[in-house]
């Protein structure tokens, strides 16, 4: 029962990132075909994130958000990695802002980060 609701809970924030994404596609006048091409991914890779069929890694996420010229953050939140002003420090601005690292790096630990979170707020409502 509470793995369903996980599923559930998952499946409703792809949706709503899908439709986050295809909405910012759309005021950026650009084509599912175009965003792909400066994303890095597939068309219909991206036609299935923005349908809520897929779930995107946050390399992909940071991919789209720079092309979408969003921050990455904003498509963590709207993917369930981060919470919205949740009181914790601001990990993603800290790893965006620190001159030391290679985009190269930033992008290992934002998608280490992301997975550990995303483990962990799954773990944490399949024991409520």
């Amino acid at each position: 029962m509470a793995g369903q609701r996980v599923g559930e809970h998952l499946g409703e924030r792809m949706t709503s990132l899908g439709e986050f994404i295809a909405a910012q596609r759309r005021a950026a006048q650009l084509s599912l075909r175009q965003l792909s091409e400066q994303a890095g991914v597939s068309n219909p890779y991206l036609s299935q994130i923005e349908r809520g069929l897929r779930r995107p890694s946050a390399e992909v996420l940071q991919q789209l958000a720079k092309a979408l010229q969003v921050s990455a953050e904003t498509l963590f939140v709207r993917a369930g990695i981060l919470d919205p002003d949740d009181g914790r420090p601001d990990v993603v601005g800290a790893i965006w802002a620190d001159e030391r690292l290679s985009s190269a790096q930033k992008t290992a630990l934002l998608a280490v980060y992301a997975e550990f979170a995303r483990d962990q707020a799954a773990s944490e409502m399949s024991t409520n």
